[in-house]
């Protein structure tokens, strides 16, 4: 099957115009720390998904978008079958505190990361999603800004291709009906030692300050406590928080001192993107409680790979990849199968294994025309459970980890790839 079969397609930035492309990211597209140990994290290649594909991958999004709100709200509701989510155990006591959640009150914001795939299914399905980040996502500036500014950069032959659409424009409409006047500004919260953290903060942060919203930007440890109302108190300054954009993961708050009331954002009255009832659906062992549950999942259940408890003891039948419950960005899987009893059993309640997919890679030429094999995420952003974007990585490994380029996505209008000599 080839890229075409996927609607998918890399294309070559010249090199006479890549360092200006790559600049023209650091400056204006947030790109601040543009480099992994000796590699740079931006891309040479652009993205180029036929509308057909993107309008495939944004309905999936969609869909399990709306399934995973739905089974947080059930488990909220009963917490029962949360205990085998492998949440850190400070975090698991405090979900009763939840009971008052609300996604009306609330933004909502996930990434659903697709992958192309060698089918093995008779519906002849080529892609597979590998997981939600429902927590925290990131690639923020890479969905709203990066593709307009790759478009100046490739031939005029695609000139009839456009950006999906912008994550940051998404967010900040959906918060638009929820902040209160006069209450405040919105902080965004980070671990502000990270300029890799920062860099996605200052730019969502610019894009509401830009449009008439007051911003601030701040630690968790920042935030204060009245009630069930947020102040931010920075440098002995004290001032009304009217809405939390958090990119600081939630199960990182528990190394915080005793000093510091984290489990506040539980049950804040302040919108926020994201609630820490989004902590349930980024745990990677949520599908071993899908048939706990009342909530219907077809689509997870027909776009994930299968899923099960590391001490199963069918998975010495088959591939399979060993993922960290709370892992980020690829980080902690083992591509191996465990070789003994002993070694199975490091691999406790707080991890999860997936089998493994056959990832389909995309060729591609590079400035001396040879021809590259690369390994692709597409990213989809929801907002409120409705498509709101694009964030894709690459890589020549078919791991995408941290090690992995930032790619932009552009989708091609009225035509399927494939059908052009030029694509």
């Amino acid at each position: 099957m080839s890229a075409a079969a996927h609607g998918v397609k890399l294309i070559l930035i010249p090199e006479d115009k890549y360092s200006d492309y790559r600049y023209d990211a650091i400056f204006n597209a947030y790109k601040w720390d543009p480099q992994f140990e000796d590699r740079s994290t931006v891309a040479k290649h652009v993205v180029l998904l036929d509308g057909e594909t993107a309008e495939k991958l944004e309905t999936w999004a969609e869909r399990l978008s709306e399934e995973t709100m739905a089974m947080e709200e059930e488990l909220i509701a009963g917490a029962g079958p949360a205990k085998e989510l492998g949440l850190p155990k400070q975090i698991y006591r405090e979900l009763p505190r939840l009971k008052n959640y609300s996604r009306e009150k609330n933004v909502r914001l996930m990434r659903f990361d697709f992958h192309p795939v060698i089918s093995k299914e008779s519906d002849g399905l080529n892609w597979a999603v590998s997981e939600v980040n429902s927590d925290v996502p990131g690639g923020l500036a890479e969905s709203s800004v990066l593709p307009g500014i790759a478009k100046k950069y490739i031939g005029p032959e695609f000139a009839d291709c456009k950006p999906g659409e912008s994550a940051a424009a998404r967010i900040f409409e959906a918060f638009g009906g929820l902040i209160e006047k006069d209450s405040g500004a919105v902080a965004f919260i980070h671990a502000t030692s990270y300029s890799d953290d920062r860099q996605v903060m200052q730019f969502l942060g610019d894009y509401f300050n830009k449009r008439g919203i007051e911003t601030l930007f701040a630690a968790p440890d920042h935030i204060k406590w009245i009630g069930k109302k947020a102040v931010s108190v920075i440098k002995g300054r004290k001032c009304g928080v009217g809405g939390i954009v958090r990119f600081f993961p939630l199960e990182w708050m528990v190394s915080f001192p005793r000093s510091f009331d984290w489990r506040g954002y539980f049950d804040c009255e302040v919108p926020s993107c994201n609630h820490p009832a989004a902590i349930l659906a980024q745990s990677k062992r949520l599908p071993l409680i899908w048939d706990k549950l009342d909530t219907e999942v077809p689509y997870w259940k027909k776009l994930l790979p299968p899923t099960a408890d590391p001490k199963s003891k069918k998975l010495r039948d088959t591939k399979w990849l060993y993922k960290p419950a709370f892992g980020r960005v690829g980080e902690g899987i083992i591509s191996r199968n465990p070789t003994s009893e002993k070694e199975i059993r490091r691999y406790r309640a707080d991890w999860v294994v997936q089998e493994a997919f056959e990832s389909r890679s995309l060729p591609a030429a590079d400035n001396t025309g040879k021809t590259e094999d690369y390994h692709l995420c597409v990213g989809v952003f929801t907002v409120n459970g409705k498509r709101a974007g694009f964030y894709a990585r690459v890589s020549k490994h078919p791991i995408i980890d941290s090690k992995a380029q930032d790619i932009p996505v552009l989708i091609l209008n009225n035509k399927k790839i494939g059908t052009d000599k030029k694509l």
